[in-house]
């Protein structure tokens, strides 16, 4: 693992300096987009809807969208300007049982190492939190973005959890809760209770379940290169251009322009002048409108 935050765990008068690492990794097996036919793999370009240019990463900003479709640019410079005074920070505001927080306002979770000099005072928060079996509620900062966050104690380190703001957690409102509910009958009930009954556990260890389907594609791959089904795809040729409606259709009528003979048509005399202004003043055919039913 590689420190993603350096800071500081901050309550009262105590400051203990630590590092942030992502305590969870995505296990999913990567799976890029390539053309069927070869394997080559598809790449997707950042492209301005206004100039049509493509653009490099480093004049790509952030905009706020107006509802009337004006766009307000916020620049790193702008975004960096920000009063964030939990930036490298992590601000103890209370402490309080595990159990009175919701787990729908979970978001992520990371390690916290002190660093060399922090360590006893890393270890008196730890012990203490462990013993009141309470965990901090602290603000932090992290990727320009102030969220809740936990403390608490995760075997011998201490863990942070960064949690959702209360308005970012939707209220269900769902048709069945504003109509009376249907009876259910005791014999239901109890059938619904032996059945949890049956299936209780009096700890959940996760260790006994896999990821079933990972596994599976996997095993699929592997067999795929054992038996040589593979591609390799070829050098990558010239970029194409990127052209746009306007400018194909274009180059289409020059096409046509270029290949249509001079004088007469095959089977046909030219018009003449009268016959050519006449047809010239005649007017479209009326489009026949489908009868309303």
């Amino acid at each position: 693992m590689r420190a993603m935050w350096k800071g500081s765990v901050s309550f009262g008068l105590v400051s203990i300096p630590i590092q942030l690492y992502a305590a969870t990794e995505n296990k999913n097996v990567t799976l890029r987009q390539v053309h069927q036919a070869d394997g080559g793999r598809i790449q997707y370009k950042r492209f301005c809807t206004v100039d049509g240019q493509e653009v490099p990463y480093a004049e790509i900003a952030k905009g706020y969208e107006l509802p009337d479709g004006e766009m307000v640019v916020l620049t790193d410079a702008d975004l960096a300007a920000l009063p964030l005074s939990t930036q490298r920070t992590i601000d103890v505001l209370e402490f309080v049982p595990l159990e009175s927080v919701d787990p729908i306002q979970f978001d992520r979770t990371y390690y916290l190492e002190p660093q060399k000099n922090a360590v006893k005072p890393y270890l008196v928060l730890r012990d203490a939190l462990h013993k009141a079996s309470h965990v901090a509620v602290a603000k932090v900062a992290v990727r320009q973005r102030e969220s809740l966050a936990l403390l608490r104690v995760h075997g011998d380190v201490l863990v942070m959890t960064t949690m959702l703001w209360p308005d970012e957690v939707r209220t269900p409102d769902f048709p069945f809760l504003r109509e009376d509910p249907p009876p259910v009958r005791p014999q239901e009930l109890t059938m619904a209770g032996s059945l949890i009954d049956s299936l209780a556990e009096p700890v959940f260890e996760s260790e006994k379940y896999s990821d079933h389907y990972r596994e599976t594609l996997e095993a699929m791959i592997e067999e795929k290169v054992a038996g040589n089904e593979t591609a390799k795809p070829g050098a990558a040729g010239a970029k194409a251009d990127v052209l746009d409606l306007m400018a194909a259709l274009e180059a289409s009528v020059s096409a046509a322009k270029k290949t249509r003979k001079p004088g007469k048509a095959a089977g046909e005399e030219p018009a003449g002048p009268v016959e050519s202004k006449a047809a010239a003043k005649k007017p479209p055919a009326r489009s026949r409108r489908p009868k309303s039913a």
